[in-house]
């Protein structure tokens, strides 16, 4: 059975159990309806239901089901085995105080194993695990007794919270789960609880759902009482799926990732699995990332692309891949959910993302090469122990990344012990915070210098940022800013071109908001707070201090105009803007993947 026949089954066996099937969030929790700030990503389908999960009403409900888009990294230097993945798709029905255990796992039970409607797969080869239960939360009794009518006991293990406990962080929902395996061998049979532990180290074994029973509150990692509801939070990861319903041993001989596996092993010179399997993971996350809006940077979730990136670069070097070719593989993930998750992805912003993906490669092989080059000369000149002051170095003066350092010190036999990474975690501390102390004592932001026509062109571009919010949607945030006294160039979030008609609804809001007179008040905050405060517009707020200030742009009428976080400094009434002249929007192009640029000018 296909990956798209499961996806379709499991939505259509839940709809007909009166679940509303939504649309799957963004990837980027910050952009994701309802999403934790826990986290970089969604890593599970319920991130984006965490609010209804603690009580609030959810207009459609209270039954839902949806494939989830996620994507997780903690596991990221296991990629490449059987079973993980970064990007993968989640499977999940939700009960928000309405049925609980004894329908959940029915109904996990029959979509697993009724032929008709669901996946008929064999119940001789599913294995159950509860949770054993611990200081605060007794034994899972109960699941136990309900799974007792579909599998034989010998076949239902205990596991503690490691295994049969879930939470999306020590802030948030939680509660006990129980979890289904099925034998990828089809001959274990019946285990003993160490021998079912023993296969599923093997990866003999294969989880393919979880239903959590999620009924408490956490606070620090402790739970601080029970939730209003008792819900129940399913899970099942497709591409695990695809697996066992397609006959074979790994997520990676599935039709989820035959297509690039296949390109791979007929265009790299000396092919490896273990190699081609991470290129194929790979490349779906970096390319979803890049279609939602993430752009490569050093920092957030543009580090975790960076580093995607740079894996598929050493990867592909292994089996003498041409990482020029690239844009194929790319190709191969927008073909294959053309018609789910790209049905709106625009050729420009294709073409952003290969062409971003293609510099970095770029950018990599000349790290490598200049690397190779001083490690060369390091070791010719006598060398065979790396220090950390000189890792800083390299990082510092020849932009040579540490995790790159390594790869080519072990390639020349150069040693880096535990001293070394010791002394350059130390020292790169110090550069950093010598750095951020100066940023905070000369505050740029951005500006050229402090003079009046730029703090009018400062304020503008904060009324513009509101605009583009206003008429493009709250997706859009700020990537970057650079005003001199003649023009403000300034980046925001945003998959394709803006159409000139917008830019007018932007160029007439923003001189509304000039005729009003409006003033510009500052509101000293603790970050926090101004972080928690769903009126506050902001960007790099890890680039911060503690105390900050938000820019409130406000008439007489008390509309609000912006409200921003930022530095300063800004013109005192809006109307010192027009003596510069009108705000004009001269041009918009894409900047990078996901991210576009415009032009804005003051004009006579």
């Amino acid at each position: 059975m296909k990956s798209n026949e499961i996806r379709k089954r499991f939505l259509t066996f839940f709809e007909k159990r009166n679940h509303v099937v939504i649309d799957s969030a963004s990837l980027i929790t910050e952009e994701a309806p309802h999403a934790t700030n826990a986290t970089l990503f969604n890593t599970a389908g319920m991130q984006p239901l965490i609010p209804y999960l603690l009580g609030e009403d959810h207009p459609l409900g209270k039954r839902l089901a949806s494939s989830q888009k996620c994507l997780r990294t903690n596991d990221l230097d296991e990629v490449g085995d059987n079973t993980h993945a970064t990007f993968f798709e989640m499977l999940g029905n939700w009960s928000l105080g309405d049925y609980f255990k004894e329908d959940a796992i029915a109904w996990s039970y029959q979509f697993l194993t009724d032929s008709d409607e669901g996946l008929g797969l064999d119940p001789a080869r599913l294995y159950i695990t509860v949770f054993s239960g611990n200081e605060e939360v007794p034994r899972d009794l109960e699941s136990v007794e309900i799974w007792k009518k579909f599998i034989p006991e010998k076949r239902i293990y205990f596991r503690d919270s490691k295994d049969n406990w879930w939470t999306a962080g020590p802030n948030s929902p939680a509660g006990p789960s129980t979890e289904m395996f099925y034998d990828l061998t089809g001959n274990l049979g019946d285990l003993s609880p160490e021998a079912f532990e023993q296969a599923d180290e093997d990866q003999k074994l294969v989880e393919i759902w979880n239903d959590v029973f999620m009924t408490f509150q956490l606070e620090d990692g402790h739970i601080k009482g029970n939730l209003p509801q008792k819900n129940v939070d399913t899970g099942s990861g497709l591409e695990r799926v695809s697996a066992v319903m397609q006959g074979v041993s790994n997520i990676f001989e599935t039709d989820l990732y035959l297509p690039f596996m296949n390109y791979l092993k007929e265009h790299a010179l000396h092919y490896n699995e273990r190699h081609a399997r991470i290129i194929s993971d790979h490349i779906k996350s970096a390319t979803f990332l890049a279609s939602e809006g993430v752009f490569i940077s050093n920092t957030g979730r543009g580090y975790v692309l960076r580093r995607i990136l740079r894996r598929i670069y050493f990867s592909a070097k292994e089996i003498g891949f041409s990482h020029k070719e690239i844009k194929e593989l790319v190709l191969l993930v927008k073909d294959m959910y053309k018609d789910l998750y790209f049905k709106d992805l625009s050729q420009e912003l294709l073409n952003n993302i290969i062409s971003s993906f293609e510099g970095e490669m770029l950018k990599v092989e000349k790290l490598v090469e200049k690397g190779k080059n001083l490690l060369k000369k390091f070791k010719e000149d006598g060398g065979s122990h790396l220090e950390g002051s000189f890792l800083v170095n390299l990082e510092q003066t020849h932009g040579l990344p540490l995790s790159i350092t390594k790869r080519i010190a072990k390639e020349f036999e150069l040693i880096i012990d535990d001293a070394a990474l010791l002394v350059y975690e130390k020292e790169k501390k110090a550069h950093q915070d010598i750095s951020r102390m100066g940023a905070e004592k000369k505050f740029k932001g951005g500006l050229e210098k402090d003079t009046p026509k730029i703090r009018a062109l400062h304020s503008a571009t904060h009324l513009m940022l509101a605009g583009l919010r206003k008429f493009l949607g709250e997706s859009v945030h700020q990537k970057g800013s650079n005003i001199t006294e003649e023009r403000s160039r300034f980046d925001f979030t945003h998959p394709e071109k803006v159409s000139r008609e917008i830019l007018d609804q932007v160029e007439h809001y923003v001189q509304e908001a000039i005729e009003s007179n409006a003033t510009v008040s500052i509101d000293h905050m603790k970050k926090a707070d101004a972080q928690n405060d769903p009126s506050v517009v902001g960007s790099f707020w890890e680039k911060y201090p503690d105390d900050v200030q938000v820019y409130t742009m406000k008439d007489q009428n008390g509309i609000i105009y912006s409200r921003e976080l930022c530095g300063g400094p800004h013109v005192e009434k809006l109307s010192e803007i027009a003596s510069f002249g009108k705000m004009r929007i001269v041009k918009e192009e894409a900047s990078s993947a996901g991210v576009r640029r415009v032009r804005m000018e003051l004009q006579q």
